[in-house]
């Protein structure tokens, strides 16, 4: 909002400077006490003017000194060519109050898309352990954002339920004589990691659970019902460990929900002349003229007719455009960026990206302190379940009240932990999940989050609320502070969404709690007989609360009724 409306009022003054098409982009300072809002497109209009950065600068200062726009209460250029914009207290408050009254803050809404979003991932028949987790938290976050600034998006946690794994998990079933009925959630975590342990040393055993993997693609009968037992019973639990994060998904298909698609797209590879055999296989070439490095080509269906998640892919892909998607996201390990390459590549071929934008949004391990990937004592990822109970233990312990809190709500501090440990972090990058650290309530934790938000909601509670608007002051530096944050919600979100990063808008929560609680310090509103100003900072802070709760909902995290 106030960024553009800089950016309009600077670019006007560059036109009646004679300098047009150029990128004017207007920054939040880095240094609150100098400024708000800061121009340096002096330096490099200084290489195109051939003039100074600092003459370039004192012409657009004098151009908008000019106007003595009320928006402001001070500009100055600073040597070597920065302009500095320090807004005026009215105009900060007018723009509040449209926050105040208008639905969704008077957030600036993009233009309506249609998005589909593939998380989550897990493979049936494996307990959900740590390496599901960003999967799971990431995605949601994106959908939910997405969600907010009004865009259609469809999410499909696209369940790995047809590759070798159940082939596996057959030949184990069978092996040990458990009949189908008999199958339980144990047994299929017990034999899972035994079976595939087996095919590792064992050439032969892997090759008879290839086989039974392709004979089931095949629709044998057999192999068939116990697929449709190993699924019914392993998505009941995956189910359950999304319903305790908060996670939710429109679409529950699988690999196998793919199969029928790839019988109507590989007529449409072999009129395009896509399809190559080699050595027995059928493969496309994605390999690119301007490729630096080996990129193989997507290997379509093995030698022995059995197809390969690439070639699952696609075929959700052929149906995912039924859809009529202005873009396709896949949050995933980023590990998966040359799989999801090629998927793209052939889909170019294909014609799909024509009116339909693919975009992988790769993200890092979660590592314990030692910088490896997270393990338990025993050296194993752990069950998402032992993680829960893990945490939650470690918030107990942080403070002796705590046990006294509802089972309900330590749940959801177990939840906020967890996923703003996450979501504070870019999610390109690796981090350290360091349960006692982010457990704490004082710190950048979850917890501290909802502290502020029940700190200040305790604080409303216990006062008398007239609803009126803000007037035309602000009264002391931090409560300037927190009303400056607050302009920011605008272009954080226009950010967030652009980049796909949940961190953004976490990280920006977090800087908010910090001016919200510096203001509680210093403001003592309870004690305060100044009416007009007492009723000014209610308002500011019914404001930021109503922020806070709605922007962490973005990031699907919850608020107790007590701490």
């Amino acid at each position: 909002m106030i960024k553009k409306e800089i950016e309009t009022l600077v670019k006007k003054v560059l036109e009646e400077l004679n300098i047009t098409d150029v990128l004017v982009e207007i920054k939040p300072s880095n240094r609150k006490d100098l400024c708000d809002y800061q121009y340096d497109g002096a330096f490099s209009l200084a290489k195109l003017l051939h003039k100074s950065p600092l003459e370039i600068g004192n012409e657009i200062l004098e151009k908008l000194q000019e106007k003595q726009s009320s928006m402001f209460s001070k500009i100055e250029l600073l040597p070597p060519g920065f302009l500095n914009f320090t807004l005026s207290d009215e105009k900060i408050n007018q723009i509040l109050n449209k926050m105040l009254t208008n639905e969704k803050f008077s957030i600036e809404l993009p233009e309506k898309e249609n998005i589909i979003i593939d998380y989550g991932g897990p493979n049936i028949a494996k307990p959900l352990h740590v390496g599901h987790l960003r999967s799971a938290i990431v995605g949601e976050s994106i959908k939910r954002i997405l969600k907010y600034l009004g865009h259609t998006v469809i999410s499909d946690v696209h369940l790995g339920d047809y590759g070798l794994q159940i082939g596996q998990v057959i030949y184990g079933l069978k092996k040990e004589n458990i009949k189908i009925e008999n199958i339980t959630l144990e047994k299929l975590e017990e034999i899972y990691p035994k079976i595939s342990g087996l095919c590792k040393e064992d050439e032969h055993t892997k090759e008879i659970c290839a086989t039974i993997t392709k004979e089931l693609q095949d629709n044998n009968k057999e192999y068939q019902e116990y697929f449709k037992k190993i699924k019914e019973i392993s998505s009941k639990d995956i189910k359950r460990i999304y319903d305790y994060l908060d996670v939710h998904f429109d679409l529950w298909y699988g690999e196998s929900d793919a199969y029928p698609y790839i019988e109507k797209l590989t007529p449409i590879l072999e009129e395009k002349k896509l399809l190559k055999e080699s050595e027995g296989a059928k493969i496309i070439e994605i390999k690119k003229e301007t490729d630096t490095k080996e990129m193989p080509p997507l290997v379509y269906q093995k030698g022995n007719k059995a197809y390969l998640y690439g070639t699952t892919d696609l075929g959700t892909i052929y149906e995912r455009m039924s859809h009529n998607p202005t873009s396709i996201l896949y949050v995933a390990d980023k590990r998966q960026a040359l799989h999801f390459e090629s998927v793209f590549r052939v889909c170019e071929k294909i014609g799909y990206k024509k009116n339909t934008k693919f975009e992988f949004l790769g993200f890092g391990t979660v590592n314990g302190n030692d910088g490896k990937p997270f393990k338990t004592r025993a050296g194993n990822s752990p069950k998402l379940d032992t993680l829960f109970k893990e945490v939650k233990d470690a918030f107990l312990n942080s403070n002796e009240k705590n046990e006294t809190m509802k089972e309900s709500d330590l749940d959801i501090l177990v939840n906020a932990i967890i996923k703003f440990a996450d979501l504070q972090n870019n999610r390109e990058k690796d981090y350290i999940f360091d349960i006692k650290k982010f457990s704490e309530v004082l710190g950048k934790t979850g917890p501290y989050l909802l502290y502020t938000y029940i700190r200040i909601e305790n604080i409303l509670k216990n006062e008398q609320q007239v609803e009126k608007t803000l007037n035309n002051k602000i009264y002391n530096d931090v409560d300037r502070a927190l009303r400056i944050k607050l302009l920011e919600l605008n272009d954080t979100l226009k950010y967030t969404e652009k980049q796909k990063l949940p961190s953004i808008l976490a990280n920006y929560l977090y800087e908010m709690c910090v001016n919200m609680n510096a203001f509680y310090e210093k403001n003592h509103i309870n004690k305060l007989s100044e009416i007009e100003k007492k009723e000014n900072w209610l308002i500011i802070l019914k404001l930021s609360n109503k922020i806070l709760k709605e922007m962490l909902d973005l990031l699907s995290i919850k608020i107790p009724e007590r701490m």
